[in-house]
């Protein structure tokens, strides 16, 4: 296919319901399952949920999959830049010819379910590209899946498989207009994946959460792995490029351990990643080498990652309260900048007041912008005049585009300090439409 036919492909399958719109219902993806064989049985599968850091926890299971010698299929929600970073296998998205075939190959059954209008709703672009995902795996074909959730849990369409690990990151609060107001009502959503001969993994979680989550693992009656009691961080260091890690696994402290990604949270996320690990080995302790090769080979796009150097630009995927305060402290930490140009775009759904005030903590100047690539996004004015309610209004700055807004903070930085830098934060299309842009400018 040409690339203005796989350009046209991607265009109409976004054009469905979208994904922040859920019709809480499995059984589109399950017909949809079900007319293609099953492919979602045809490998174990450890699913990931969680508010935070379930996207980066299974890049890092993945890389430690595949460190243990295994051929690994990984699905991601959402995409930073390119819809076929949703689909990889063995660490790689999926080619253009690849994606558009496995899309041949389901479209008709999807049309078929499309005709039921299950609930009323045609299939999603959520659960078709799921359902791209589990086909695209079996095809492979691969050992195991890595399947980081949408939203929720116990409607999102990955969980049309049980999985043989269900791993749960931290618990806040987001998406509180489909997930509920509470954390209790949030971790029943997400305590959605655990299910009958699995076994649960949570991270730290606040009370609240904790014990739903552990009543879902005992009315399942499966094993639980919980950070604290059964793994952890030790100690951690600061190092050039990221920082080196102490982590209690199975087999005892694994010391010395390289990972190239910045703030406790993701050292915290790792300990997480080698626990889903070792329990989907049957609780066999992963060989301390394994653990170093893995996590030393992350790549994490969008978490605090530097893309350029003169001046220095971090973009971070950060879009809620939990998120941008573990990615203040981890800038604070990692990136001494003097000051901090800021440049910040949101969605219309999120708590802008609450994630603007963290921000400032760290951004002593900030220019507002919106996403291209999404109707979704904050107008610029509107997130502005929340932002002039933060900071003084001399130092909130506003550009109508991503391009203009980067264009601007690096102006700002430059005339600042040779020791200042810029942070792009705020949400996960700005996060990619900000890296796109900057590697572009770099190729």
């Amino acid at each position: 296919m040409t690339d203005t036919s796989h350009a046209e492909l991607v265009a109409e399958l976004t054009s469905r319901w979208p994904e922040h719109r859920v019709a809480p219902s499995l059984t589109r993806i399950a017909s949809l399952m079900d007319l293609l064989g099953d492919p979602q049985r045809s490998f174990p599968v450890i699913q990931v949920a969680g508010t935070n850091g379930k996207g980066s926890t299974a890049i890092m299971i993945e890389t430690l999959l595949r460190a243990a010698g295994l051929r690994t299929g990984r699905f991601a929600s959402p995409h930073l830049s390119d819809v076929r970073e949703r689909i990889a296998i063995d660490g790689e998205p999926i080619s253009e010819e690849r994606f558009d075939e496995v899309w041949a190959d389901i479209a008709p059954y999807v049309a078929m379910v499309d005709e039921q209008a299950h609930d009323g709703v045609a299939m999603t672009f959520f659960e078709v590209i799921t359902g791209m995902a589990y086909a695209a795996f079996a095809d492979a074909p691969v050992d195991v899946a890595v399947m980081e959730v949408g939203l929720g849990g116990r409607w999102d369409a990955t969980s049309v498989a049980d999985a043989t690990v269900a791993v749960v990151a931290p618990v806040g609060i987001d998406h509180t207009h489909i997930l509920g107001e509470t954390l209790t009502e949030i971790a029943t959503e997400k305590a959605g994946i655990i299910k009958p001969g699995g076994t649960a993994v949570f991270a730290g979680q606040e009370p609240e959460a904790a014990k739903v989550l552990l009543a879902a693992a005992v009315a399942a009656g499966v094993p639980v792995k919980a950070e604290g009691p059964d793994f952890g961080l030790l100690d951690r260091a600061l190092a050039v490029g990221g920082q080196l890690l102490r982590i209690k696994s199975v087999g005892g402290p694994v010391g010395d351990v390289f990972l190239p990604l910045y703030g406790e949270h993701m050292a915290r996320n790792a300990a997480l990643a080698v626990a889903a690990v070792e329990a989907f080995l049957g609780g066999k302790p992963l060989n301390a080498e394994i653990i170093v090769e893995g996590l030393g080979s992350v790549e994490a796009p969008g978490r605090l990652e530097l893309v350029r150097t003169s001046p220095p630009i971090v973009i971070d995927t950060a879009h809620n309260a939990q998120a941008a305060r573990a990615t203040i402290a981890a800038a604070d930490e990692s990136f001494d900048f003097t000051p901090t140009i800021g440049v910040v775009a949101m969605m219309q759904d999120k708590k802008a007041e609450e994630v603007l005030e963290i921000l400032a903590e760290k951004m002593d100047q900030v220019v507002i912008t919106t996403m291209a690539s999404t109707s979704r996004a904050r107008s610029v004015d509107d997130l502005a005049a929340v932002a002039e309610t933060v900071w003084e209004t001399s130092k909130v700055h506003r550009a109508a585009t991503m391009r203009e807004a980067l264009d601007l903070a690096v102006m700002l930085a430059d005339t600042a300090s040779t020791q200042a830098g810029v942070l792009v934060a705020g949400s996960v299309i700005a996060a990619g439409e900000a890296r796109e842009l900057l590697k572009k400018d770099d190729s």
